[in-house]
């Protein structure tokens, strides 16, 4: 995938993400995780696609990698001011430099926190799926989704669209129907 594909791709990404969470009122785990991710596509020191957002009890924890100590501190800043964060564990790493490339920028969306984005994405394209109330997380390329959605039928669909994702081995399913 070239540069500017991956970069319309995300641009995408970025409008549909901030327009869902105009919308959204609702400030659970999964709800602050979207709101940070949301915050972090949108932001241009920080590349959103390699941080892994997760968020237990208000606490949410960054992971990954970024560029530089400015994309780092600012990745913290954006998930320190988001509403119904109360604190942000910092696990992000700043890789070594390494030599210069053709100046290319190639997308790894084979990640983690790659496959989380997309999948995360697709969810929030897809108009039956409550993609901020379900919270996606991804260890070696297994998904495990956790939250609520309305009926039985709504759980096989967003298991099924996380399953056909790009780079999804296989996917764990935590998640409950509203009662």
């Amino acid at each position: 995938m070239g540069g500017r594909t991956v970069r319309a791709w995300l641009g995408f990404v970025t409008v549909v993400l901030a327009a869902v969470m105009i919308t959204a009122c609702a400030q659970t785990d999964p709800g602050i995780t979207t709101a940070v991710k949301t915050k972090l596509a949108a932001d241009d020191t920080v590349k959103a696609y390699k941080i892994d957002v997760d968020t237990k009890e208000g606490v949410v924890t960054l992971a990954g990698t970024v560029d530089s100590q400015a994309a780092k501190s600012r990745a913290i800043e954006i998930a320190n001011t988001t509403k119904g964060v109360k604190s942000v564990v910092d696990e992000l790493r700043i890789p070594e430099p390494t030599a210069a490339t053709s100046g290319v920028e190639v997308v790894d969306m084979a990640t983690d926190a790659g496959v989380t984005t997309a999948v995360k994405a697709k969810f929030l394209a897809d108009p039956t799926i409550a993609g901020l109330k379900i919270d996606v997380d991804t260890k070696d390329h297994v998904v495990t989704l956790t939250g609520v959605v309305p009926s039985a039928a709504d759980k096989t669909h967003t298991v099924d669209v996380a399953r056909k994702t790009d780079g999804v081995n296989s996917v764990v399913d935590k998640l409950t129907i509203q009662k």
